[in-house]
């Protein structure tokens, strides 16, 4: 792989997105003598949208990134938690994907590609410099920088109170926030941690859900216990005792009844937090069954109003209210590219080796997730989509059934 030279031949691939899937697929592709150029910025999304002091929600089982003969698993990096179900902090994983990307692309490309098109034979891509480069395949595993989900009322405010709220994703410092009166939207994780960071920096929080409960995961994760056989136990930390099985084998998931999809990816995807959380937030208010009405700015503070009636005033709203595929919203993607993509709500429908519609541009992360699951949308997805990609653009054989661990 080389950052700079020559535009690249029909027979190359330019992976866009240097993060977990970036990586594992530019590890598969190597391992098979496929040549591939890697542009982006080494661990981007995780780096500059992910709160420090993050603990990540998956355990350390499912937090390697995907590597043809698992040489470059956690234990080889040799940080983080010695037990397997503990989790990684923030912190650690960054320095794991740097340390991953030195073995695999010490020479990656950490300009931005600005925008890809279809031609003659193949993609022309260009660079965030102007520079212009063809590839004959693209891999997009860009992440989900662009899809962070603003629901009613928050995708239509004021001009006034737009600098008063944030989604979650839009902050990696979350200092700002000290001694402030801060409400938290939503009930995933992504909100509940950051209630916990905010309030241990000291902000007055209230975390504000639209459901009845809050749901926590683990111990056990995926309903195993000492009552289930292990080999029954699914080898991810998405989903349950049985759906996880679907989410693990996204082989099973591509021949699962269309109408008995959207209640799996439910069950294995549903907003909860992780059940390390509970303490910390032992004495951060939680309202439960309630909507946000409306939004309006008072003397440079946000007035929130709920459904019941009742008024919050305060100094910041901050969003967990998760992310909405829609792969239109790439903006390096040219819109006539996107308009030849055969599309589900947002999500690209894709094929063996996780190919789209557009021959040679493939999808992997969470766009993937309609065609291959919802293990799609977490580190462990890389066990299955960088394989399965490096053998279709290689030209061999795919298996019939292919694990995600």
């Amino acid at each position: 792989m080389q950052s700079h030279g020559r535009a690249a031949s029909s027979a190359e691939v330019a992976i866009i997105g240097t993060g977990p899937y970036g990586l594992a697929a530019a590890a598969h592709l190597q391992e098979l003598g496929a040549e591939a150029r890697i542009f982006g910025q080494t661990m981007e999304f995780w780096h500059k949208q992910m709160p420090l002091g993050m603990q990540l929600r998956s355990r350390k089982r499912s937090s390697h990134i995907s590597n043809p003969d698992r040489s470059l698993m956690l234990d080889d990096f040799g940080k983080g938690p010695e037990d397997k179900l503990a989790s990684l902090s923030l912190a650690e994983f960054l320095e794991y994907g740097h340390w991953f990307q030195s073995q695999v692309a010490p020479h990656h490309d950490s300009r931005k590609v600005s925008r890809v098109e279809q031609a003659s034979e193949g993609f022309r891509l260009t660079l965030e410099d102007g520079e212009q480069v063809d590839a004959g395949r693209v891999v997009v595993a860009a992440g989900l920088f662009p899809f962070a989900h603003r629901p009613a009322p928050f995708d239509s405010l004021p001009s006034a109170v737009l600098p008063l709220v944030s989604h979650t994703s839009e902050h990696s410092d979350l200092s700002r926030f000290a001694g402030q009166d801060v409400l938290v939207v939503g009930r995933g994780q992504s909100a509940l941690e950051s209630a916990a960071l905010v309030h241990e920096i000291g902000a007055k929080v209230e975390i504000v859900t639209r459901a009845a409960v809050i749901n926590w995961l683990g111990p056990p994760p995926n309903g195993d216990g000492p009552d289930v056989p292990s080999r029954l136990i699914p080898p991810t930390d998405v989903g349950g005792r049985v759906t996880g099985w679907f989410a693990a084998i996204p082989d099973i998931w591509r021949h699962t009844p269309t109408r008995l999809r959207p209640e799996i990816s439910f069950r294995c995807i549903r907003p909860a937090g992780a059940v390390w959380l509970i303490p910390r937030l032992a004495d951060v208010p939680v309202t439960v069954k309630r909507l946000v009405s409306s939004v309006d700015a008072r003397d440079g503070r946000a007035l929130v109003t709920l459904d019941d009636g009742t008024e919050r005033l305060v100094d910041h709203i901050m969003l967990g209210t998760g992310y909405k595929i829609d792969v239109a919203r790439y903006n390096f993607l040219a819109p006539e590219l996107v308009a030849s993509l055969d599309l589900a709500d947002g999500y690209p429908k894709l094929t063996r080796g996780l190919e789209s519609s557009v021959p040679g541009l493939h999808f992997l992360g969470a766009p993937a997730a309609f065609s291959f699951g919802p293990i799609m949308r977490f580190v462990a997805g890389t066990w299955y989509a960088a394989p399965a990609l490096a053998r279709r653009i290689a030209g061999k054989r795919e298996l019939p059934f292919r694990p995600s661990f």
